[in-house]
């Protein structure tokens, strides 16, 4: 009698453990559906927040961004004093012509100099480094670089964009 009353115990037991389960899944269910529907509620209040604001901006085109650190090129308006430049060596991309002097960083061991040019693409050089061929940093003062570009010819860059070709280099 006693197995009997276990067994039955047992399985009333076992019965009510899988009713519970099955309430469990159906609570789950329950909660991804209100999560979906609050998901989709969330995306019409989303959508008709950017219909009011296109609305309300109309046909108006955004304006460009300017790059402040690329100056007067980036508006087209890139201006370069120079003087005794030669025209093939200004038609070149690397040539020191096509640059702006923007930072110049010396050190007890090393020296650099940062060239920005109209696109806006960042060039440092090391001391004795060459910005094309034949164009060599061979000098750095607070207020310009100097450049190699031959036995008896220099390129003198300033913060002002006016580059001097000269026959001594300071």
């Amino acid at each position: 009698m006693n197995n009997k009353i276990l067994i039955l115990i047992l399985i009333v037991i076992f019965s009510i453990n899988n009713v519970i389960a099955d309430n469990h899944d159906v609570g789950e269910k329950d909660i991804l559906e209100k999560a979906k529907e609050i998901n989709e509620k969330i995306k019409k209040q989303q959508a008709e927040k950017q219909s009011t604001i296109s609305a309300e901006i109309g046909g108006e085109e955004p304006l460009p961004l300017n790059d402040p650190f690329v100056g007067d090129a980036s508006l087209g308006g890139a201006t370069t004093m120079s003087v005794g430049a030669a025209s093939g060596e200004e038609r070149s991309e690397m040539s020191l012509y096509n640059f702006k002097l923007v930072a110049i960083m010396t050190g007890e061991y090393e020296s650099f100099v940062s060239l920005i040019n109209a696109t806006g693409e960042i060039v440092t050089l090391q001391m004795n480094e060459e910005l094309s061929p034949g164009v060599k940093l061979i000098g750095l003062n607070p207020g310009r670089a100097v450049f190699e570009k031959g036995p008896e010819s220099f390129l003198v860059i300033n913060f002002k964009n006016q580059i001097k070709e000269t026959s001594e280099p300071f």
